[in-house]
């Protein structure tokens, strides 16, 4: 059994790692790779024998503006083991390498752990117990389409315009992502959530669940406030969720909620910088997820 790393562009250890993620979760990372998206900050730790691999942890380095400070900090994610090789202690080795690794040359480490694994993580040094929040528009903010403009499907056309402007996008939130290329187009190449208003030269990642829609994300090479962004929104709601904290000029908009992960996630983390999450309401933008 040997231990690999950081093998992205090596064709053959890339496909063994997508066979086991897409046979895990059900995706893999080959158009990603393949339409320029991957730019060195995922990067697998690996256990492989035989053509084969059989485990696999790995370290995302997230760089995030927190409230005006930069914060360099490590995601654990795609955690997995190949069924035939589970109950043998290989992912905790993984998680106990990369946290050797990057503890003493990141400001913290966290992961969003299942919650059928909270047991695991819990025995691999990591604590629980930050609280995230998040921001719902108070019912009295809810307003109409403005007359100058709106949002409308972004569409394949705008397909290089939208790589750009996520590229050299501007922090419109208080807990934003610096390196968000790669995790926002894994999440948006399809283009299929993908808005754009025209006259404030601004595009809005939203999904919509009946009246319930959540405003993912605000991609503009400038700063923008909120108040100029959501009256351009057509779509009728009844709520709005935020994928990711308001800038504290607009904070007054919203109601903010503790939130612990729910039936989705709990929030695990290494460094006691992380723990300023919770002290200062924040969310990790949903786009931030590896």
């Amino acid at each position: 059994m040997e231990l690999v790393f950081d093998y992205i562009r090596n064709d053959a250890l890339r496909h063994q790692l997508n066979a086991l993620t897409r046979k895990t979760f059900g995706f893999d990372f080959e158009k990603w790779v393949a339409n320029g998206y991957y730019e060195g900050d995922y990067i697998p730790y690996s256990f492989v024998e035989n053509g084969k691999m059989l485990s696999n942890v790995s370290a995302n380095r997230m760089r995030f503006l927190q409230n005006g400070v930069e914060r360099n900090y490590i995601q654990i994610g795609t955690v997995m083991t190949d069924e035939v090789h589970r109950n043998k202690g290989l992912a905790r080795r993984l998680i106990e390498y990369v946290v050797a690794e990057y503890k003493d040359k990141c400001d913290g480490i966290y992961l969003f752990a299942n919650l059928e694994a909270l047991g695991f993580y819990s025995k691999t040094g990591f604590s629980e117990g930050v609280k995230e929040y998040r921001c719902t528009l108070k019912p009295n903010m809810i307003t109409k389409a403005a007359n100058g403009g709106a949002f409308t499907k972004a569409g394949e056309g705008m397909r290089q315009k939208y790589t750009a402007a996520v590229r050299n996008a501007a922090p419109n939130a208080a807990f934003d992502q610096l390196n968000r290329f790669g995790l926002q187009m894994f999440y948006t190449a399809d283009m299929d959530s993908v808005f754009y208003a025209g006259d404030i030269d601004c595009f809005a990642v939203m999904e919509q669940d009946g009246g319930a829609l959540t405003l993912q994300s605000v991609i503009c090479q400038n700063k923008i406030s909120l108040r100029n962004v959501l009256p351009r929104i057509t779509a009728e709601y009844d709520s709005l969720m935020l994928g990711f904290t308001p800038v504290a000029e607009d904070a007054d908009m919203f109601d903010f909620a503790a939130y612990d992960g729910a039936d989705d996630y709990r929030l695990f983390y290494i460094g006691d910088k992380l723990k300023s999450i919770g002290e200062q309401r924040l969310l990790f933008p949903e786009m931030s997820h590896a």
